[in-house]
């Protein structure tokens, strides 16, 4: 059982998890051990509430796939168990990142004191420049 929060958790049986043999350094032993985890997890036939599995949906995550599946793959450790409950915990991870609705932004508009500020900066700043220059060119 995969406790999402205090309300929401998921059964065993809906995670359908794979051993599989992992990619990159690993000298003799990555061709013999199967330490990779292929975590594979429904969307649409979880247990989960309409609005994770909607939320989990509009992820633009290449992850998942066009039919709801996603796809964890866990190779970051040495040992089987250890990418297992690595690969859970980016479920989970994902589960809650979707579920966070972001405050929408208002725009908002500098006040006129801020505005005269900046004016009144820039026009000394313009000034101050030009006496810099040669008074006497006679071009």
């Amino acid at each position: 059982m995969l406790r999402i929060n205090d309300h929401v958790s998921l059964p065993d049986e809906e995670l359908e998890m794979s051993a599989i043999r992992a990619q990159g350094a690993g000298g003799q032993n990555v061709n013999k051990v199967s330490s990779a985890i292929h975590l594979r997890f429904d969307i649409l036939a979880s247990s989960l509430p309409e609005f994770y599995k909607s939320r989990l949906l509009e992820l633009k995550d290449k992850r998942i796939t066009k039919d709801g599946i996603l796809i964890i793959k866990a190779q970051q450790f040495r040992t089987q168990e250890q990418n297992k409950e690595d690969a859970l915990a980016r479920l989970q991870e994902l589960i809650l990142a979707a579920t966070v609705i972001q405050k929408t932004r208002r725009p908002t508009k500098p006040t006129k004191g801020s505005q005269k500020r900046r004016l009144d900066g820039k026009t000394k700043r313009g000034q101050i420049k030009s006496l810099r220059g040669n008074k006497f060119d006679p071009h």
